[in-house]
């Protein structure tokens, strides 16, 4: 009996709506574009992060799921770009080609594993993410479709209807991207082979924020997490997905969801989906932690002794993060810790192109002075004055040219590319040991927190003003009301809402 040929293709980045810059064809070429066999490489479990940021990700379970199943994969190819303004039509449109293109031309197709993000925005186009789900079924004469979504997606009636298999993360910090690829590659050669009858329902929630920080193991989301994981040992449950929704996003039907697949049960699948939307409506009184000030996370670092010895005190720098979509050049809190942190070691990471170019000439050990940040978002914050001695230089395959300033007491990473300061490697690379730092900035929500656990002795949001303050997400345009701006008292009552989970 032959095998099933399942194709493999990725497309992903979230898209942040407040950026100024636009996201080109560039950004996922030079983060990360691997074609055919390549991709293969990079996604096996030997595949290494420089040959593609695939090892471990969905595309790598997918391929144990083939190779467990005896299927064979068709690779296509994967791009993926760092997050950040939205992306430009004349990019989507020629990746969207590739799509189609690599699709036709790989021969008989048994079915597609499609990676998106699924909080992707694009000028002038509506719902990107299902554009691209219509595109391999256009590609393939109709065949099934087996899609793979951030926790931080978008739900949408298309997308449900569209997705044959759709599968989400189930962690926050995000670390089971190989397990959905494998659920949902298995799940798409169950269905293929008669074995499974995927029977979907979904709701869509009016919440924007809620569920305080949204950690998969924090209360008061750790019970809904043990809920799926609970629903994935049901052998009726195909698939059991929540995602909170990347809140900086244009799409007027934003907000949580629940989506469940079960083995031909449709009645079973109502009412899981039910469940679940009832579970995340419980916490959503529960909001985001409180952001500290610049001054006052400096004040709690310096108190905070304790930590500073036995680790560091992490700063993220909330208004700022680059892993959302923010520019990464905000000056404010770099200009904080110059001011009022002189006795304590900081690290701070910067974007700013011309500044990295322009030091670039220069030979380590050099004095050097610049006008660095606030010219990507000038909105933000402003371009601050900075004198010192340039300690290392690097060019990172995706991130650019990068230098490191001593400032004295600051030490400051300037990034030609996105200040992707997620990882203590960020600094370590440039020459900077971590361990020897009081405070370490990052721009990021939630991923660091995994990388910097032996590190981190207390972690501090830090609000300054950018592209990712939390406030900023309620400047959209909603279809309906959407909590917790505005009073709802029951999840179902807009109806809009009804129309979205109908």
């Amino acid at each position: 009996m032959p095998r099933e040929r399942i194709a493999l293709v990725r497309i992903a980045q979230e898209s942040n709506c407040f950026s100024p810059l636009r996201t080109r064809l560039e950004d996922f070429e030079r983060c990360h574009y691997v074609e055919g066999k390549a991709l293969l490489i990079g996604s096996s479990p030997s595949g290494t992060e420089a040959e593609g940021y695939l090892k471990h990700a969905e595309l790598t379970g997918a391929l144990d799921a083939l190779r467990e199943l005896g299927a064979e994969a068709v690779p296509i190819f994967s791009a993926w770009a760092i997050p950040g303004g939205p992306v430009e039509q004349s990019a989507f449109e020629t990746l969207r080609g590739r799509l189609e293109e690599g699709l036709r031309a790989a021969g008989p197709l048994d079915g597609v594993v499609l990676v998106l993000h699924g909080a992707m925005g694009v000028e002038g186009v509506p719902d990107p993410d299902t554009q691209l789900i219509r595109a391999a079924k256009r590609a393939t004469g109709g065949l099934p479709v087996a899609v793979t979504h951030d926790l931080h997606a978008n739900l949408t009636r298309e997308r449900v209807d569209e997705a044959d298999i759709l599968v989400g993360y189930r962690t926050n910090p995000h670390r089971d991207q190989r397990r959905t690829g494998y659920i949902a590659a298995k799940n798409l050669i169950a269905t293929i082979r008669g074995e499974r009858r995927p029977t979907t329902a979904w709701r869509s929630l009016p919440i924007l924020l809620g569920g305080g920080a949204t950690v998969d193991f924090l209360p008061p989301v750790r019970s809904i997490f043990r809920r799926l994981t609970a629903l994935h040992r049901d052998a009726r449950v195909m698939n059991a997905s929540v995602m909170f929704c990347h809140p900086w996003n244009d799409e007027p039907r934003l907000g949580w969801s629940t989506h469940v697949t079960t083995d031909g049960d449709r009645a079973l699948a109502e009412d899981l989906a039910d469940e679940l939307a009832e579970r995340c409506w419980a916490v959503r009184h529960e909001q985001p932690p409180a952001f500290y000030s610049p001054a006052a996370a400096i004040e709690r670092a310096r108190t905070s002794s304790l930590a500073r010895k036995l680790g560091i005190v992490v700063f993220s720098d909330a208004s700022d993060v680059v892993s959302a979509g923010a520019p990464g050049d905000g000056t404010g809190l770099l200009s904080a810790l110059l001011d009022g942190a002189s006795d304590m070691v900081s690290y701070v990471p910067l974007r700013d192109p011309k500044v990295a170019n322009d030091l670039f000439a220069k030979a380590e050990g050099a004095n050097v002075r610049a006008l660095v940040g606030g010219k990507l978002d000038p909105r933000a914050s402003h371009p601050i004055e900075v004198e010192g001695k340039l300690t290392k230089k690097i060019v990172h395959p995706s991130l650019g040219k990068m230098i490191a300033l001593d400032l004295g007491m600051v030490k400051l990473v300037v990034t030609e590319g996105h200040a992707m300061a997620v990882k203590p490697r960020f600094y370590s690379d440039l020459g900077l040991n971590p361990w020897k730092a009081d405070i370490a900035v990052v721009k990021n929500f939630f991923p660091f927190r995994i990388y910097f656990a032996l590190l981190a002795r207390k972690v501090l949001y830090v609000r300054t003003e950018g592209a990712t303050d939390l406030d900023a997400a309620f400047k959209t345009q909603f279809d309906g009301p959407m909590w917790p701006r505005d009073s709802i008292h029951e999840w179902r009552s807009t109806d809009a809402r009804r129309r979205l989970a109908a």
